[in-house]
Order: structure tokens, then sequence, then C-alpha cells
């Protein structure tokens, strides 16, 4: 559910701590934790707020989409999963997904379309479509070689998102196949 700034601060009160304050301090946590659980638990409320656009400007402030981009790079499965959840909360955001762009994050995030983890999978897909809302997004033949492969996959949640991909990009993917 979206929130106006109105709103969280009836609920936050006085005395309590702010939105932003808040996800400093989650940000902290997971920069500073030993526990793999904590780190995990904590990257995946940091995803959760990303879907909120009264957070995206305490997002970028804080640099968030540059921690999710860096969990890309990193062997923990769980990690992957909720830093392109968070990249796909976010991505819908003009400025988000500019930024998201400019720091490799189409190439970052192309890697993961054949994961053998499904959910990963889709979260790739799934922030992809979104990502090439922005004419800045060239994706490579090979990541459209998969999408269209997806086209026509078993799961109707990768057929579904496939077709549409293709249906709304095809052009932008034909040329990028050409070039």
């Amino acid at each position: 559910m979206f929130s106006t700034k109105g709103q969280l601060a009836k609920k936050t009160g006085e005395d309590g701590v702010g939105r932003y304050e808040y996800l400093k301090l989650l940000i902290k946590e997971f920069n500073t934790t030993k526990s793999y659980e904590a780190k995990k638990q904590t990257l995946a409320n940091l995803a959760n707020f990303a879907y909120d656009p009264v957070n995206y400007e305490y997002i970028k402030q804080l640099h968030l989409i540059d921690l999710f981009l860096a969990q890309l790079s990193e062997n923990s499965e769980e990690l992957i999963h909720f830093a392109l959840a968070g990249l796909c909360n976010i991505c819908c955001d003009p400025e988000s997904r500019d930024h998201i762009i400019g720091l490799n994050g189409v190439s970052l995030i192309s890697q993961y379309l054949e994961h053998l983890n499904e959910e990963i999978a889709l979260n790739a897909l799934t922030t992809l479509f979104y990502l090439c809302e922005s004419q800045d997004a060239v994706l490579s033949p090979s990541a459209w070689s998969k999408i269209t492969l997806y086209a026509v996959h078993a799961d109707p949640r990768f057929q579904n998102l496939g077709k549409l991909f293709l249906e709304t990009y095809t052009n932008r993917g034909q040329t990028a196949q050409n070039a």
C-alpha cells in the first residue's frame, strides 16, 4: 500500500524515527552486521521500502540503488533475489531507472535471466521490462534471445511476461539484435 508523507508523519509521531532515518539505520545494519540472517532480513526490508514512491527520494539520497546493484555480484542467491526485488520495485521511478542504467545495471541484471532459481529469473525479467521503458536501456542480442525463449516457456509466468516484453519492445529488440 502506498503512503503519503502526511500519513507517515501521523504514524511516526513527534518522537519517532522518521522514514529517512529508519532507512539509514537499516542500511547501516546491513553494512555492519556479521550475521548472514540479519543481512538477508535487512536487505529484504530495504527491497520492500523501494516499493513505495514516498521513499524514492530517501532511497536516492542514501544511495540504496548502489547497494542493490553491488549485491548482484555476491554469491548468495538470497541476497541476489532481494537485491533484484529492490531494483524491480524502484525502477518504475524514471530517475532511479536512469541511475540503474547508468551504472551498467542492464548488463548486471541480464546475467540472471537464465538463473536456476525461478524467482531470481522472474525478477530479472520483470526488472528489465521496466528498465526498457527508457530508450537508454539496450539489451544484448543474447538477452533478447533469452526473452524470446520465455515467450514460449512452459511456465505461464515466464510465457506471459516474455510475450508482453516482445509485444512492447519488439522493434527495439530487433534493432539490438541486428547491431
